[in-house]
Formats: structure tokens, C-alpha cells, sequence
């Protein structure tokens, strides 16, 4: 027989529980008085079971409800425990409160990470990489811990803390701890030598993964012993196969024999050579190898070829004309398609026959045109810079300056672009029309291609300067020249040697040059920006006197009186709205010049 509990008023919430009724022993009998008719219990004999089954079914209730409450008090299951400290039977805010204690009271927080990168073992402070334990996040992984009643009452479970780190510094400190063990991997590539491809063959990289040293990081931190750091070794995308494939189906037939293109303005040969200076295998992020046609290459490999079939566009430029910088219209051109013709002379590249491809014409319109130019607020003279020379222009050192200050005149540079004058003149020699006139070589005057380039070089380093743009690349002369500003000057050679400034405002500068038969100026046209730009130097210091030096007459020897070596400090100021916006330091040591003098000594 089963008795059910009543239902309790609903201001009651002990749980309702299902019992079994208690039978008395059946080894003693019941008095007759107990019996009923027809051999089944008298009413006494039910009525005391029906009492005693109620009251047990009262205690049982009445013990569960108790219990119940016990082990459902707090948010966190009752015998959870994070790092050793009991957190269970609280609320969220004791259990906080509770562990952060404990960790603080343990130094836990401070506990040095010890880890191994390969074979070298590193200590770090965990504030140093951002590593710590995320009180908050632990508390709520231990109030979501599953437990059943029972388990609530006697059982017990360990939550793990919720361990955070910085990745990215983590990964900076362990990149400096690894060294030398960490290697990038061999990229793959094609390249030619002539008309002969030559393969550079992927190797594996061995290096960290900032995930996998965070994941293990968090994982071994508080675990009392070295955290282990995988290396982990890394491989192109393009495999050594692949690239034997690359080479053997498309680098060796592409040069195997010329192309022919046609155009509607006549047919064009390419040769091998100008097809290997143009094939190009390009290795992506991944280490993929992707072969690609570089047009610019191919034009600039076909040379004069492609004059009769191309007109190049002509940006427009700005002269200054009565004083104002006026914008002068370019001209569209007709070049062929680079698009189309990059992918059609790939296509046909691996064939040992049927090596023609059909370019056609396209009007390509200038970079630079009158309205992008009349948008750049070049409308001012910023700044303005003269030196002299002597000889007249019909010096080859005059006429090194003439050349290259017509090169650069009319000259725009874009906000934020880098100008070169390397970069914008290229390798200057004869057929550029530049002519042999002294230069300093190895601490002497010899005569040298480009002699004078530099006095240009430091008036528009001047020029811009002053214009508060800003200073990229420039080196100073090794000795000091009266015809130039001490510290602010500059000189330039081909190719080691160049004269970079940036355009760091936001309008366009224009670069004008002109000259005389003994000087020349360099102007900078935008907008002005600042209040001014001035120098301040310092007292020249650690002054040192020439030596003489003899040296073998002859035609390229050319004499010196020799100048003083010394250090000195110049102060580029820069004022704005009244007060000093920019104070910037330059600083140069001039080498004493020797006396040198062509002939024996007491000749």
C-alpha cells in the first residue's frame, strides 16, 4: 500500500515527496478484537497504520524541506571550491569577494610564469603580459557548476579559475625570449639570370603561434609547474613540387621563343629577354606562388619598340606665371590594354607554337589633371632659397645645376607623398645630359659625372626646410663649404646617396626652380601654415685643424686649401599662432679637409 503526501498550502514551498507506508512485523499476531470478519484487518488494526504512515510521511517532509534549504543556499553549489578556497553556499558578491581575497592573501596574481621556448626557459611577471585570473567570470563558472541535491549535500567539485592574458604582449615577450630558434620560412620563387629561370625552393619556418602559447598559458599558469611553449613549424603554401612544375610547364617555354603582338597600329616582337624581365612569381602572405605579367616592366623592356603604337598621357602640371602658380592642362593618351594584354601573353606563354596575342588601344587618361590640381590650395610662395656658384653657365659644373634644376621645375608633390630626387631625376649621366665636373670620392675632389648636383640638392633641402615640410633623408657633406649653410646642407650621389622629404600638410606643393648665370633658387608654392621657420645654432665645438696632403700631379688631381673639421647644432624653429609649434634638432661633424696639394712635397 503507498500513501501520498497531502498538497501543502502554497505559502508552504517545502516539496511535496513520495513515501511508502510502514507495515507493522508480521511475526506477531494481532489481537482478535483486531481482526474483521472474513480474516482481513479490523478497523484498528488499519486506522494505526494509516497514523503511522502519516507520521512518518510528516517527518520525511518536514526533513527534506530542511535539507532542501540547506543545499540550495547561495548561488554557488554548496562543496565548490576554485584554487583550494570553498566558495560554495555563497552569493555571487561573498564568493567574489571571498576569492579575491584568498588570492591576494596567496601572492597567486604575482606568481612569476615560468615557461620553456624550445630549449632556452624564461621567467615573466604576469602584469608584464597581461596575465591574470578573471574573478568575476571564475564566480560565474562556479554558480553554473551542475550538482544534484545529494551531491549538494555530501559530494564536492573543483572549478577551474578563468585565466586571461594579452596574447599580443605575450607573444612580443616570447618572440624575444625564443631568438634564434624561431626562423621565417624560405619563400618560394622564380627568378631569371638572363633568359634562364632559376628556382628558389620553399624550406619550413619554425615559429610561435600567439593562440596556441596563450591557450597553453592559460592552461599551465597555476599549475606549479614550466609552461611548455610550442614551436611550430610552418610551411609555404606552394610546395617544392610545385614550383618544379612552375618551372618546367611555364618558365623555361616562356622564353623558349619570341611572341608576336599585334596591334592596330602595327605588330610588335617581344623577345625572350623582355618576356623574363617581365614574368613575374609573386608569393602572397601564405608563401602561394602566382606567376603574373608586370607590364610596366614589359613597356620599359620593349623600349622603343612601342613608341609608334603608344602616346604616353602627359599629367598636367603648374607654372608660375606673373607671380601666380597656374595650372596647365595635360593630354590623355593610348596605351594598350595592361589588363588584357597581362593575361593574353600569359595564356600563350607555355605554348611551343601559336605564341601571338591581339593588344588593343585604350585612351588612358593623365594621373594628375588641371582640376585635381586647382584643388590643392597651391596658391602661395611658401619659401624661397638661393646659393651661388661661380664659373658662369658655361662651367660642365653650371651646367650640371641647370640640368637638374630643370628636371625638378614644375614639380608637384602630392599631400602625404615622399619625393625623391634620386627617384625623380634616375641614374644621372651622360646621355641624360649630364657632364664630368669635381665631386668628393673617398674624402678627395676627382672629377665624376653630376659634379654640382649637390649645390642643388642642398638649395631645395633649404627650400623645403623652410617650408616646414618634413625631413626624410638627407646627409651632409663630409667637409663644410662656405657656399653652404653649416649643418642644413646636403649632398646626393647615385645610388647610395638621396634627398627625400615628405609633404606632411594637407595641400599640394609645387617645386619651382630658376637660376642665373651665377646663382640658383629653389621656390616652394601651397599654402602657408605656419608663422615661420628659423634657425638657431649652436657654438661650434671639438674643432679640428687640416693635415696636408700631397698627391701625384696630374689631370685628376685637383688641388684644395683644406678647411677646419668641427661639430655644431642647428634648430629648426617652427612658430605657429605666436608660440613655437616644433623645435627640431639637427646636428652634423664636418671632417677637417685636407690641404691637398699636386706634387711632391718642397716641389
Amino acid at each position: 500500500m503507498t500513501v501520498y503526501g497531502e498538497t501543502l498550502p502554497p505559502a508552504d514551498d517545502r516539496p511535496t515527496v513520495k513515501v511508502t507506508a510502514v507495515s507493522w512485523p508480521h511475526d506477531e499476531p494481532e489481537p482478535a478484537a483486531a481482526t474483521a470478519p472474513g480474516g482481513g484487518p479490523g478497523p484498528r488494526s488499519r486506522r494505526l497504520r494509516i497514523l503511522l504512515a502519516a507520521g512518518v510521511t510528516t517527518a520525511v517532509l518536514g526533513t527534506v524541506a530542511g535539507v532542501g534549504a540547506y543545499a540550495y543556499a547561495g548561488d554557488v553549489p554548496r562543496g565548490t571550491s576554485v584554487l583550494g578556497t570553498e566558495l560554495g553556499g555563497r552569493s555571487r558578491t561573498d564568493a567574489v569577494r571571498d576569492l579575491r581575497t584568498e588570492l591576494d592573501r596567496a601572492g597567486t596574481l604575482s606568481t612569476p610564469l615560468r615557461m620553456t621556448v624550445g630549449e632556452r626557459t624564461v621567467e615573466l611577471k604576469p602584469a608584464d603580459v597581461g596575465l591574470t585570473v578573471d574573478v568575476e567570470a571564475t564566480v560565474d563558472a562556479a554558480a553554473r557548476a551542475q550538482a544534484h541535491p545529494v551531491s549538494r549535500l555530501v559530494g564536492s567539485r573543483t572549478v577551474a579559475p578563468v585565466v586571461t592574458v594579452d596574447a599580443a604582449r605575450l607573444d612580443a615577450a616570447l618572440r624575444k625570449a625564443a631568438g634564434d630558434q624561431t626562423r621565417e620560412w624560405t619563400v618560394p620563387a622564380i627568378i631569371f639570370t638572363g633568359t634562364t629561370p632559376k628556382p628558389v625552393r620553399p624550406k619550413p619556418g619554425l615559429a610561435l603561434d600567439p593562440q596556441r602559447s596563450a591557450q597553453a598559458v592559460r592552461d599551465g599558469w597555476l599549475s606549479g609547474q614550466p609552461v611548455a611553449i610550442p614551436l611550430v613549424e610552418t610551411l609555404p603554401a606552394t610546395t617544392d613540387e610545385e614550383v618544379s612544375r612552375l618551372v618546367t610547364e611555364l618558365a623555361r617555354p616562356a622564353v623558349a621563343a619570341p611572341v608576336t603582338l599585334r596591334t592596330p597600329k602595327g605588330t610588335v616582337t617581344i623577345p625572350p629577354t623582355a618576356i623574363a624581365r617581365s614574368l613575374r612569381f609573386t608569393a602572397d602572405d601564405r608563401g602561394k606562388l602566382t606567376p603574373r605579367i608586370d607590364v610596366k616592366r614589359l613597356r620599359s623592356a620593349l623600349g622603343d619598340k612601342l613608341a609608334a603604337i603608344e602616346v604616353e598621357p602627359r599629367d598636367a602640371r603648374m607654372t608660375v606665371t606673373g607671380g601666380r602658380p597656374t595650372p596647365v592642362d595635360g593630354r590623355p593618351g593610348q596605351q594598350l590594354d595592361p589588363t588584357a594584354l597581362g593575361h593574353d601573353l600569359l595564356a600563350v606563354l607555355p605554348r611551343a607554337d601559336d605564341r601571338t596575342v591581339t593588344g588593343q588601344l585604350k585612351e588612358t587618361q593623365p594621373e594628375v589633371t588641371t582640376a585635381k590640381l586647382a584643388g590643392l590650395g597651391i596658391k602661395e610662395r611658401v619659401s624661397r632659397f638661393t646659393t651661388r656658384f661661380t664659373g658662369g653657365l658655361s662651367s660642365p659644373r653650371s651646367q650640371n645645376i641647370v640640368q637638374v634644376a630643370k628636371e625638378v621645375d614644375g614639380t608637384v608633390v602630392l599631400p602625404g607623398e615622399t619625393f625623391s630626387l634620386n627617384g625623380h631625376t634616375g641614374e644621372r649621366g651622360y646621355d641624360q645630359g649630364y657632364q664630368d665636373a669635381p665631386v668628393i670620392l673617398d674624402g678627395k675632389l676627382v672629377p665624376g659625372v653630376g659634379g654640382g648636383v649637390s649645390q642643388f640638392t642642398t638649395t631645395l633641402f633649404n627650400a623645403t626646410y623652410y617650408a616646414g615640410l618634413e625631413d626624410v633623408e638627407h646627409k651632409p657633406h663630409s667637409y663644410w663649404f662656405s657656399r653652404y649653410p653649416a649643418v642644413i646642407e646636403s649632398t646626393i650621389f647615385w645610388p647610395n646617396l638621396d634627398f627625400k622629404f615628405r609633404n606632411n600638410t594637407p595641400y599640394g606643393v609645387l617645386i619651382d626652380t630658376s637660376y642665373t648665370a651665377g646663382s640658383v633658387t629653389v621656390s616652394i608654392w601651397s599654402t602657408k601654415i605656419y608663422d615661420s621657420v628659423k634657425t638657431e645654432y649652436g657654438p661650434r665645438r671639438d674643432i679640428t685643424s687640416p693635415k696636408t696632403i700631397h698627391l701625384e700631379a696630374g689631370p685628376s688631381c685637383i688641388s684644395s686649401n683644406g678647411i677646419d673639421g668641427f661639430t655644431q647644432d642647428a634648430f629648426r624653429i617652427i612658430k605657429k599662432d605666436g608660440k613655437v609649434l616644433k623645435r627640431e634638432k639637427f646636428t652634423w661633424r664636418y671632417l677637417a679637409e685636407p690641404r691637398y696639394v699636386c706634387g711632391p712635397a718642397g716641389g
